[in-house]
């Protein structure tokens, strides 16, 4: 369910939001998990269950860190056009690991959602999902998003036509209609914007991935494959954004001197 726009996280592009030394809300692209096995002479699928493992570590260091939110991009929408058999294969790994991690990710307090068009799932792994959300939808702890079948164009879509069903005089307003009509219909509605953005795997596209949410969001790119993302590279990615100056359209003049605000 959309959040009502009272209650909706401070906008980056309508107004300055608050800026920590550690980001509150980190996505990440998790790419690399195939070229990982092919360097090991493994097969892809070995890549992406030692990806899983990564996720595991990755919750736990963010939790540990103090960040509020991670969301992750796992399934694309485009994802699809891989071969039928690795698409089954993570299909049948995505209803594994949900059901195994989610009573350790309930104990740590982790909240666990889902987002993306779950429609072409089949109804046992839609079922699970339910399930595992609703088990850790009480937790106050980080708030773990997993992009499965997620597009940042369908998600502007769906948005869109979620607000004209529930408000269908808005079509005829035009350009009055603004962000917090929007807003309220996006995937993480409720959630502070993303501090950071982080890609693996050497690549340096967004790949239709929150479109909307990262629109002022500092960029990490690295080459280190997803499977051997640890911990550490974590913290280095934590130290690269901790040296950018957040600006927000604003004059470098503009800027306190504040830590919160720049790093020496």
């Amino acid at each position: 369910m959309p959040s009502s726009p009272s209650k909706l996280p401070v906008s980056s592009t309508l107004e300055i939001p608050e800026v920590s030394q550690t980001p509150r809300h980190v996505a990440i692209v998790m790419d690399g998990n195939g070229r990982w096995a092919a360097s090991r002479r493994l097969p892809r699928m070995a890549g992406h269950e030692r990806g899983v493992n990564t996720l595991r570590e990755v919750v736990r260091a963010c939790a540990e860190r103090g960040v509020q939110a991670l969301t992750v991009f796992a399934f694309s929408s485009e994802n699809w056009r891989r071969p039928e058999e690795e698409v089954s294969f993570l299909m049948n790994l995505f209803l594994v690991a949900l059901q195994r991690e989610v009573k350790a990710l309930h104990e740590a307090g982790v909240q666990l959602r889902v987002i993306g068009d779950l429609s072409a799932f089949n109804a046992k792994l839609r079922q699970a999902i339910a399930k595992a959300e609703e088990q850790t939808r009480d937790n106050r702890g980080l708030v773990l998003s997993v992009a499965v079948n997620y597009g940042g164009r369908w998600d502007l879509l769906s948005a869109m036509r979620r607000m004209l069903d529930e408000h269908p005089d808005k079509a005829a307003l035009g350009a009055r209609i603004g962000e917090e009509d929007l807003a309220p219909y996006l995937s993480l509605a409720d959630l502070p914007e993303p501090d950071l953005f982080i890609r693996t795997g050497g690549e340096t596209r967004i790949s239709n991935f929150l479109l909307w949410q990262i629109a002022y969001t500092e960029c990490y790119f690295t080459p280190c494959l997803w499977p051997d993302f640890d911990a550490q590279a974590l913290d280095e990615a934590f130290e690269s954004y901790r040296r950018r100056e957040r600006r927000f359209g604003r004059a470098p003049t503009q800027l306190s001197e504040s830590p919160t605000e720049r790093s020496c």
